[in-house]
C-alpha cells in the first residue's frame, strides 16, 4: 500500500534516478577520468593546460531538454575526440564500453577551451515522462523533479570520496528567449572559474560564488530541506 501511494505521487522519481545514475554510471567512470585525461595530455600537451579542468563536466538543464549532438545545440561547441575507453563486464554484457567526448569551446575572442562534457542522461527520462500521457507527469512536475535530481546528485557526489575532484555539475535554467550561444557561455563560465581556482590555490586567494549559474543554495530555497523524497507540489514556485 505504501509503495502504491509513493508510485501515485511520483515522489521517488528524481531520488531514484539520481542514485541510479551515480551507482550505475558515475561511480564507475569518474574515478577513471583523470587517468584518461593524463593519457590524452601525453599525446596532446597543449590542449588541457589547466589541471582544474581535468574533470567530467555534467550539464544539468532544469528544462530537461537534452541534445544528443552538442554541436547542434551550440555552434561554438565542437567535438574534438574521445578519451580513452573503459571496458568492463556489467550485468551480463561482455566488454561494455564507457567513454567520454572531449570538446573545444570557442569564446568571444575565438580562443578555444577544451573539456570533457556531457549531459546528465537521466534528465531524458524526466522529459520523456512529461511527454507521455501514461506517466501523468506535468511540466511543473518535471521542473520540480529536475531540481530535486540535481540536489540529490550533488549531495551523493559530495559524500563520495572516490569521485572527489573528478566532476563539475553545471546546472542552469535556459532563458525565455532563444540565445544562440547560451550553452557555450555557461560552460565557458565554469572553465574560467576553474582556471581562477587553480590560480587561487597557488596564490592563496579566494574565489567567489558563481553568480550566473544556479547553485545549491538557490535550489535549497526552492526545494524542501528534508533529505527524504517529497511529494510533488507545483504551488511552491
Amino acid at each position: 500500500e505504501i509503495s502504491e501511494m509513493s508510485e501515485r505521487s511520483k515522489q521517488n522519481v528524481a531520488h531514484g534516478l539520481a542514485w541510479s545514475y551515480y551507482v550505475g554510471y558515475l561511480r564507475i567512470v569518474l574515478p577513471r577520468v583523470k587517468k584518461s585525461m593524463e593519457e590524452f595530455i601525453r599525446a596532446n600537451p597543449n590542449r588541457l593546460a589547466c589541471r582544474e579542468t581535468w574533470k567530467l563536466h555534467i550539464l544539468v538543464p532544469l528544462s530537461c531538454d537534452v541534445y544528443d549532438d552538442l554541436e547542434k545545440a551550440d555552434s561554438n561547441i565542437q567535438y574534438l575526440t574521445d578519451l580513452t575507453e573503459t571496458t568492463l563486464t556489467r550485468a551480463g554484457t561482455k566488454k561494455r564500453v564507457y567513454k567520454h567526448s572531449l570538446y573545444a569551446i570557442k569564446d568571444e575572442d575565438k580562443k578555444l577551451w577544451h573539456c570533457a562534457v556531457e549531459y546528465a542522461t537521466p534528465l531524458q527520462s524526466l522529459y520523456a515522462m512529461s511527454q507521455d500521457e501514461c506517466a501523468a507527469f506535468s511540466r511543473e512536475d518535471r521542473l520540480e523533479q529536475a531540481k530535486l535530481f540535481y540536489r540529490t546528485l550533488e549531495e551523493i557526489l559530495k559524500g563520495s570520496k572516490e569521485c572527489a575532484g573528478t566532476y563539475r555539475l553545471i546546472v542552469y535554467e535556459e532563458p525565455g528567449e532563444a540565445e544562440t550561444h547560451f550553452l557555450s557561455r555557461e560552460i565557458l563560465w565554469h572553465l574560467r572559474q576553474q582556471h581562477h581556482e587553480e590560480y587561487a590555490m597557488y596564490e592563496g586567494n579566494h574565489t567567489h560564488t558563481p553568480s550566473t549559474t544556479l547553485n545549491s543554495l538557490e535550489l535549497d530555497l526552492q526545494i524542501s530541506e528534508s533529505d527524504m523524497p517529497q511529494p510533488l507540489r507545483s504551488d511552491c514556485f
